[in-house]
Formats: C-alpha cells, structure tokens, sequence
C-alpha cells in the first residue's frame, strides 16, 4: 500500500518502468499484481501522452476503468506469464462480473450438452487440444501456469495494452473498423449486391442460418494464419438494426490487441456493437471454471499434412442466462455464462433468431496484403490443409419453451470478398458421416480482395 500513497517513490517510479516493460516470454523482471495496480493508481496522461490514446480526458477513463474492474478483486495470490501477457488468479467470488454478489447466488449451471463425436469424418479426424492451463506448465519465473481452485484466470488489464487504442470505446470494440460483426441475411444480400467495387473493410467466408435457437456447437479446427486480423468463430444472434444481440465465440488472431497466434475469445453486444466486450475485459460474462483462459493461446495448433487440432466450443441458452461449454481432451468444462440480464429485455432474454459459423478478416492498412483466414488454404485441398469447423447443430426450443433434442444445422454459404482470396465449401448432415454438418473454409488473403 506504500507505494499507491506514494508514486514518487523510488519504488514508485521503478515499478512505472516495470508498467512500459513489453509483456512478453524474455522480460528481465517480474511485474507482481500490486507492483501492477499501483503502477495504474499512479499513472497520469503525461506518462502515456505517446500512446495512441487520443488525450488526457481519453486517458482518464481508461485509468477509471482498470480501477474499477479491480476495486472488488481483494489479494492476488498467485499470477503467472504466459505466450507474453499475464494473468492473475483472482477469488471466483470477487471477479468484477459478479458486481458484489457471490457465485453462490449465481444461475445453476445447465446439465452438460450432449457430446457430438469429431471423430470418424470423411478424410480423418481432429485431436482435441489440450488447455495450458492443465498440463503443469511454468512460466519464465517458474509460477505454476494455472488457477488453484476458487479462483480463475483474469488476462491482465494493463494501461500498455489499452493505451494502444485512442479510446475506452475503441478497446471495447470487436475491431477499430467494424470486423467480426455478425451479419444478417439481408446484410448479406445487402453487401453481395454491392459488387467487388465495394470497399468493405472487413470481409468473409461463413455460413448462417434463419432459425429460432438456443444456441449452438461446433468442433473448431486450430490454426494462427498471418495477418492483422483472423476469426473462426460462432454468431447467435437475435434481433435486428439498433436492437441486434450477439452471443459469439471461436479463435482470433488479432495482434494488436491479443497475441500472433490465435487465442480463444467470447464477445457479446446487447445494441448492435454500440456496446460490448470481448472477454472479461468489461463487466459481463461470469466465470465458474479455472481450466480455460479467456484471451489465452491454445498452445498447440494444426499442422499442415499432419495432427489436426481443435476445441468443442457450445452455447446453451438455459433458464435466462448463456452458457459456455468448451472441450478439449476429456469431458466438457462448463466455462460460465452471460447473465440474461445484460441484454436488457431484448431478443437474447428469449433465444436467438440466427446461428453464423466461419470465418472473417480485416487489414487495417492498405499497406500490407489482405489476411490469411483459417490455415491460409482454399477449401477445396481438404482435410489436414484446410481450416473447418464440424459436428454443427443447434438447439431449438420445444413449445414450453425448452430447450428439444438438438439439430443438425443447414447452413448457406456466403462470401464477401474476392474468391480469389478465400472461400468456403458446405457439406450438410445427409453426406457428412459422422462430421454431420461441417464446412471447410479460409484462403491466402492478398493484395486486391475486395
């Protein structure tokens, strides 16, 4: 506490070089929790007026977030470095999410979703990556990477990573140019009609489907594809204009605000992108589970002519709230939830309307080329080259409103962007094997995709 009541410190001003250290694997010191928090306690604009941020009133709200996400946490025990960005380990009952409640007052998890094998597919079959968290790992300090029970790891709100940002909104935001957003299927027809001379800065290869919900699976294949920004992922979306809502999952590359390789990312909206957050980077999803990081890498990827990785990643709409499941190796882990609450009495209090699956890309300059999406290989060279997602289905309500025997999905492609660049190939449940629904999708990206 010395060292927040004193920022001139010469410990103070140690622990500030500490803060503009880079994150990463080599860093020659240790950055502890407090040493952390008080750094941010003694921050002031003149500190960081070289960032990116856009000026000192910008810079404030940014501080009086980080403050506020952890003015509730209490004592960090233990925290760790992993793939150059840390986490801290904090009390489940105290994560900023549960706003003063504890878990035990929290919604009953849902009995867990029926698992769907991978296995068995057409051309092969995907192995389940394993979470870092669970295989004994150490960091470069030698802290264990892992939560002990009752707590779960929170990736670190630091001011170096905000402060690349102009502002709080922007840092919020799915992507600085709009990427990542799901679109309806009149949005789709909307942008097709355009034609190729449209210049749409964020781009797809996915698939949708119209139907009541919810929610959804789907086995997501693991790759880190170059570029500036790179999803696979899963939209459930209800409601239209303003009023859209999203429940939203799968893997990203975006280094600007994660790592090079592709980290595993939720994202809700309850306004149609006006608001919302990845993660826990915001006050929404509540955490129940210390195996999986929010925002962490995967550690172990596909690889091109051999191993095949991937994760189960389902969304369960149950008694109000939206549940996470993830699978790796093993049994299905029920990750948390996003309370119904957050969407305010809109279309995601009820179910979704529409389920999305496939990938995105965004470049945020016209000086580099076009990302790749997936593995960087078109659909068509199949399996052990290609991204793809399979075992996709949803879960439509019965007439009392409960959740009936889930369905497999029948999915309509959509591109916008050059198939020169990037595609996707549907192959529905009737010809699937034991894939059922499934897709292959991605491409190299380039220079002239629009």
């Amino acid at each position: 506490m010395m060292l927040a009541n004193s920022p001139i410190s010469l410990l103070g001003l140690f622990s500030l070089a500490l803060q503009a250290i880079p994150q990463v694997a080599s860093a020659p010191y240790q950055v502890t929790f407090d040493q952390f928090l008080a750094t941010v306690k003694a921050a002031s604009f003149p500190q960081w007026k070289d960032s990116a941020v856009d000026d000192e009133q910008s810079f404030a709200q940014i501080k009086a977030h980080i403050l506020d996400m952890y003015s509730g946490v209490g004592n960090v025990a233990h925290s760790f470095l992993h793939d150059g960005r840390y986490a801290d380990c904090i009390d489940i009952n105290r994560q900023p999410s549960l706003a003063d409640r504890l878990l035990a007052t929290a919604p009953e998890a849902p009995p867990s979703p029926p698992p769907v094998s991978s296995s068995g597919g057409p051309k092969g079959s995907g192995t389940p990556a394993v979470s870092p968290l669970t295989q004994n790992l150490k960091d470069p300090f030698g802290n264990d990477i892992s939560c002990p029970d009752g707590t779960i790891p929170f990736a670190r709100l630091t001011l170096e990573r905000i402060t690349t940002y102009p502002t709080l909104t922007a840092f919020f935001a799915k992507s600085t140019n709009g990427a990542g957003q799901a679109l309806s299927a009149r949005g789709v027809e909307e942008l097709e009609s355009r034609g190729p001379s449209a210049q749409e800065p964020h781009l797809y290869a996915y698939s949708y489907q119209p139907v009541t919900n919810y929610g959804g699976h789907s086995w997501l294949n693991l790759w880190s594809p170059v570029g500036d920004f790179s999803i696979s992922q899963q939209w459930y979306v209800g409601g239209s204009g303003a009023s859209t809502q999203t429940v939203e999952g799968g893997w990203i590359v975006y280094p600007q605000k994660f790592s090079a390789q592709a980290v595993l990312f939720i994202f809700y909206t309850p306004d149609d992108y006006s608001t919302g957050c990845y993660n826990l980077e915001c006050k929404g999803f509540v955490q129940i589970n210390n195996n999986w990081q929010l925002g962490g890498t995967f550690g172990q990827y596909s690889v091109t002519g051999g191993v095949q990785k991937g994760v189960d990643l389902q969304w369960y709409f149950y008694q109000g709230n939206w549940w996470l499941y993830l699978r790796g190796a093993g049994a299905y882990d029920a990750v948390g939830y996003y309370p119904g609450s957050i969407y305010n009495g809109g279309q995601l209090t009820k179910s979704a309307q529409l389920i999305e699956y496939g990938g995105e890309v965004l470049r945020f300059t016209t000086a580099v080329a076009w990302p790749q999406m997936g593995s960087g290989m078109f659909p068509d060279k199949g399996f052990e080259q290609a991204a793809y997602q399979n075992a996709i289905f949803y879960s439509p309500p019965d007439v009392n409103g409960s959740a009936s025997p889930t369905v497999w999905s029948d999915l309509t492609k959509a591109v916008i962007g050059s198939r020169s660049c990037w595609d996707i190939n549907i192959t529905e449940s009737a010809q699937g094997g034991d894939w059922g629904t499934f897709f292959f999708f991605g491409g190299p990206g380039g220079d002239t995709c629009q």
